[in-house]
């Protein structure tokens, strides 16, 4: 029988691209890296990674046990957890990666209550993009994942997932207020794909990979394309860029949420949405400290107001 210790070295072998990255993730020592990936190799009896300088590369045989392993890592945690779920609540612990808007917005106050309603479980938070937080998922270093999408499907490898649909929020163009008390008090209508155009002109301010891809789309389909002359993940920067009038932006709501800058102005998109929701390894059931979180997760986002539109 493989041992597991060897199917994880593997997988943080393949994951960091050498012996000595593996083993700074998995705090061993180089020597005991380079004598699981041996060990494991005969066991096997196949060549699994090959030195090409300082690195390494996988063989055919490596790709596919690395896929194998992933899976079988991701299930036996799941297992650990079921079992460990016999015990009640009294004990536990959740582990979620979560894009940054949501670490500032939804995910406090449902920490918050889980601490209240669950003592005995522990929550452990890891700040992650989509497609990151889904091969963390994948590889069983968290138990579930916050991700966003702009369309069907989110981002990422979904395989044995299981998203559960959280909320959708809105987007909004976002402007320079040339007079921010004045603006602050006025509601402002949605915006149409002709004010969307009337700033085909100016300078875009973009954010992450996937919404720098989801900006440029809505653009073209108000008939041009972005000038992006600014990129950063910050929302706060993205704001204070566009208050210093060196470009426009669009901003999901949660983003706002977490940060308004007065000297903005944020006019909600006419359509425009990105859907949230909550994934873990493996069909339902989740196990129970999961299944927890999610509960005091789904009334945190209930509760949850959008910035008003001005």
């Amino acid at each position: 029988m493989w041992n597991l210790t060897r199917l994880r070295v593997l997988v943080a072998v393949a994951r960091e691209g050498s012996v000595t990255g593996a083993a700074e993730a998995l705090h061993y020592a180089q020597p005991s890296v380079s004598h699981h990936l041996a060990r494991l190799e005969s066991e096997v009896g196949v060549v699994l990674v090959r030195r090409v300088g300082r690195g390494v590369l996988l063989t055919d045989a490596g790709r596919l046990l690395v896929a194998r392993a992933e899976e079988i890592l991701g299930r036996v945690e799941s297992a650990r957890a079921e079992v460990a779920a016999h015990a009640g609540l009294r004990t536990g612990r959740v582990r979620l990666a979560a894009f940054p808007s949501s670490l500032a917005t939804l995910v406090p106050p449902a920490a918050a209550r889980l601490a209240a309603e669950h003592p005995g479980v522990d929550l452990a938070l890891t700040e992650a993009e989509p497609p990151a937080a889904l091969t963390a998922l994948r590889n069983a270093d968290v138990d579930a994942a916050l991700v966003f999408a702009h369309d069907d499907p989110p981002p990422g490898d979904q395989r044995n997932m299981t998203l559960t649909p959280l909320l959708e929020e809105p987007l909004y163009l976002v402007t320079r207020a040339d007079q921010p008390d004045a603006e602050a008090a006025a509601p402002v209508a949605p915006a149409s794909a002709g004010e969307l155009a009337a700033h085909a002109g100016d300078s875009w301010i973009a954010g992450c990979e996937r919404c720098r891809a989801h900006l440029v789309s809505v653009c073209e389909r108000a008939g041009f394309s972005p000038r992006i002359t600014f990129e950063t993940d910050d929302y706060v920067a993205v704001q204070a860029l566009v208050a210093a009038g060196l470009g426009v932006s669009v901003v999901p709501g949660l983003a706002l949420a977490a940060h308004r800058d007065a000297r903005v102005r944020a006019a909600p998109l006419a359509g425009e949405m990105r859907r949230v929701a909550l994934a873990v390894y493996g069909s339902s059931p989740a196990p129970e400290p999961v299944r927890a979180f999610a509960e005091v997760l789904r009334e945190t986002v209930a509760a949850q107001r959008w910035p008003a539109a001005r």
